[in-house]
């Protein structure tokens, strides 16, 4: 599919920074996401609604949504990618090269 425009570029970037909101936030809540997922099979193995069972799915989607979002807000999505940086071998070396250069 082509973009034919900035009107269609900003379309898709709001959809891609709304899925980045919500793959950062269930990143964060990964560990919490067994606990509910057996919360759920436990809910269901008892014979809960339906009703019930997917309003919670919704909520989590939903708090994963705000986590996610405030995750860029507070810009803890820097401090992330620098812990990451600090450990990947390419970008010390780059570093250490840019370092080393004589301007």
């Amino acid at each position: 599919m082509r973009l034919k425009g900035y009107a269609d570029y900003r379309k898709w970037y709001r959809l891609m920074l709304w899925k980045a909101y919500f793959d950062q936030g269930y990143g964060v809540t990964s560990y919490p996401k067994y606990a509910v997922s057996i919360i759920g099979i436990g809910a269901a193995i008892q014979n809960a609604s339906l009703y019930w069972i997917v309003l919670g799915a919704l909520i989590y989607g939903v708090i994963c949504l705000i986590v996610g979002r405030l995750w860029y807000y507070f810009n803890f999505i820097n401090a992330e990618h620098e812990v990451q940086n600090v450990v990947n071998p390419f970008v010390r070396e780059m570093r250490v090269a840019h370092n080393n250069r004589n301007i």
